[in-house]
């Protein structure tokens, strides 16, 4: 959760130096080909099956070709509270595509925790939710919103084939496949020869490819091998409030009162979304039909 929350400066300080769908592009190759690499080295299987492969290609073009064109070409248009609060509705779209596809059903305790982890989120972007946009509004709340669709789609996709593949090398592959059509829209709309290299360029590439993607991906596919979605995805809300502690330890930036409710709101959300109970998974589900038919 702390790597996520340096991704959406680093974005813009890299789009500095490069178009978005090329930028976007780079850092999904430079990703996917450092995990296909440590996984080559370690020896670790390929995926395979069809349906293991089919899953991969609709996890690629839902995290990394839909999550990073929304990612990058929102960030010119809408404000960090504004983003902030769109994205972190993917914790709620997720909980309810699980339910509906793997059946991880959260308990009333659950959705109230979810509740309660985006109110926070709202209190936590209201003093930048009033700050006057610029730009084509509209159109960047659309690039936000198809990223969280597209994120929310492919954790389910992920989830769905936990122990079915090498975190590892999944991830890497399905990074390298989501790249190929950022890569074809960068030649079709933008000049990839454009990008201005530089120390700091490759730096901020280097930091989002490597930290904010690959070690991001490995870490998540190892999660969702062994926990539900809806729990694991909870802990997203994290992600601003790592953000304001970052902001507060390195540039300075005082909390007021709208934040610091908001931290502790989130906190109790995620509290309540992850206790016993919170949710119910496919084991317990089935467990209790197995014991009404016996009665």
């Amino acid at each position: 959760m702390f790597l996520w929350a340096i991704c959406f400066p680093l974005i813009t300080a890299g789009s500095l130096y490069a178009p978005h769908l090329t930028f976007a592009a780079l850092r999904a190759f430079l990703a996917g080909a450092a995990l296909v690499g440590l996984g080559l080295a370690l020896r670790r299987p390929w995926p395979h099956g069809a349906r293991v492969w089919i899953t991969l290609v609709g996890v690629g073009l839902g995290a990394t070709s839909l999550g990073y064109l929304g990612m990058f070409m929102g960030s010119e248009f809408v404000l960090p509270g504004i983003a902030t609060v769109l994205a972190n509705t993917q914790p709620l779209l997720a909980a309810i595509l699980a339910g509906l596809v793997l059946n991880e059903r959260l308990g009333r305790i659950g959705w109230i925790g979810m509740g309660l982890g985006f109110g926070g989120i709202v209190l936590i972007a209201l003093p930048r939710l009033v700050t006057a946009q610029s730009g084509n509004f509209a159109l960047g709340v659309t690039y936000i919103l198809m990223a969280a669709l597209g994120i929310t789609i492919s954790n389910v996709l992920i989830r769905s084939i936990a122990g079915k593949a090498d975190p590892i090398m999944a991830m890497g592959a399905q990074l390298l496949i989501g790249g190929v059509p950022l890569l074809a829209g960068a030649y079709a709309f933008e000049d990839p020869a454009s990008v201005a290299w530089s120390a700091n360029f490759l730096l901020v590439l280097a930091a989002l490819s490597l930290f904010g993607s690959a070690l991001v991906y490995w870490l998540w596919g190892t999660i969702l091998a062994t926990t539900e979605l809806s729990r694991a995805n909870a802990f997203s809300f994290l992600v601003p409030i790592f953000g304001l502690a970052m902001g507060a330890a390195f540039f300075g930036e005082r909390l007021g009162w709208f934040e610091v409710a908001g931290i502790g709101l989130t906190l109790v959300g995620i509290a309540l979304a992850n206790r016993r109970g919170a949710a119910d998974t496919r084991a317990t589900v089935d467990a209790l039909q197995s014991a009404e038919a016996k009665l």
